[in-house]
């Protein structure tokens, strides 16, 4: 492992002490295991949304032959009536 100096605000470091205090384990393993969670969810976000973007290319239908090219004009009429609605 990697030895590094973080600092703390001081009530960041009171709650991570407590927190670790509750799982039982030290104030390293708790940053250790909060910095691997953010890092994995970081990697899946990014590799999901593409892969999800792509898949929801094209699923539905409107009856619309222009969405194309006026994707921007059904979006804010959609949100409009969202808003106002």
């Amino acid at each position: 492992m990697q030895r590094t100096q973080i600092y703390l605000r001081p009530e960041h470091h009171r709650a991570l002490l407590e927190e670790a205090g509750r799982q039982g384990i030290s104030l390293a393993e708790l940053i250790r295991r909060i910095v691997e969670k953010h890092l994995e969810q970081r990697n899946i976000t990014k590799e999901v949304s593409r892969e999800t973007y792509l898949r929801i290319v094209g699923i539905g239908t409107s009856g619309k032959t222009d969405v194309s090219e006026r994707h921007d004009d059904y979006l804010a009429e959609a949100l409009d009536d969202e808003h106002n609605g």
